[in-house]
């Protein structure tokens, strides 16, 4: 492009263009970017949400009317981690930015679920592994796959749980990504080794097995992402699952480099949280992103 003098213009990409979203502590799912982003991933045909509504319908709930589930957002709103059929779905959108950011080439993803990360990753150009407990999710995140991406470029899903399929693995990967069982606020299966089935102290020493496995495959130098969120016991109080987490990756040796905070859109929020706040409860429309660094 020229000027009227016939000089050409260089055109300076903004800090927001280059890396998607402004690369600040705070990512804001509100932002009309993040919706046209979103927008153009789901127009792929993505649908996390498939293989695991069955399953959910099937399980046994834990808690009872007090379990909040203010970490979650509505899916139609384009939040995060959303709601649709009492399901939590991960935004492409998210997948997406930290792949950006601190993705090199290969990733791994010690819990799965649903089939956006591994899609996303493998159709921006990098090598995705995640492991699944459940046979029919990975059935179903395959099927999408195949629908969406070229038949040599798929993510690779093992079944199995993460605990035994971790030893199997070669340390190579220089991107750990996920978003863990919140405990046992959505409970994903019957299966024993499901997180989610799992009493406080049992989920603790089980998560901290595997997060201290999935260092072990993590390259000198690279990142370990979680996406997490703090959850309320049956009695109202809060858990502190944050800090669970990162109480677990202090233990591996790794350190913690930054902290997003995701800002979740209010959606379907607005209509509980009067009747929450008559117990004193706030209503929570952010998430916690934590990144770690292996020195």
């Amino acid at each position: 492009m020229k000027n009227l003098f016939g000089e050409d213009i260089i055109e300076k990409l903004t800090l927001a263009d280059k890396y998607l979203m402004c690369p600040t502590t705070v990512l804001n799912t509100r932002d009309p970017k993040w919706h046209e982003l979103k927008r153009k991933w789901i127009a792929k045909g993505i649908k996390s949400e498939c293989g695991r509504a069955e399953s959910n319908r099937s399980a046994n709930w834990k808690g009872n009317d007090i379990k909040d589930y203010s970490y979650m957002s509505d899916f139609n709103s384009f939040g995060s981690v959303g709601m649709y059929n009492t399901v939590s779905v991960f935004d492409p959108v998210i997948a997406e930015i930290i792949y950006k950011w601190f993705a090199k080439k290969k990733i791994l993803d010690p819990f799965a679920g649903g089939s956006v990360r591994g899609i996303v990753a493998n159709y921006l150009g990098y090598e995705y592994t995640g492991i699944e407990l459940r046979q029919e999710q990975v059935d179903s995140n395959r099927e999408q796959a195949l629908d969406i991406l070229e038949v040599n470029n798929q993510p690779k899903w093992y079944v199995g749980d993460s605990e035994v399929v971790l030893d199997e693995l070669i340390p190579e990967y220089d991107l750990i990504f996920s978003c863990p069982p919140y405990m046992n606020l959505e409970v994903y299966s019957n299966l024993p080794d499901d997180l989610s089935t799992l009493n406080d102290s049992e989920f603790i020493t089980k998560y901290e097995s595997i997060i201290s496995k999935c260092e072990k495959k993590l390259i000198k130098g690279g990142y370990a992402v979680f996406v997490v969120g703090d959850l309320r016991d049956n009695k109202g109080y809060l858990k502190d699952f944050t800090g669970i987490t990162k109480q677990a990756f202090f233990k591996t040796g790794m350190k913690l480099y930054n902290e997003l905070i995701l800002v979740n859109s209010v959606g379907t929020k607005a209509m509980t949280m009067e009747r929450g706040f008559k117990n004193g409860k706030l209503a929570k429309v952010h998430q916690n992103i934590y990144i770690f660094f292996k020195p």
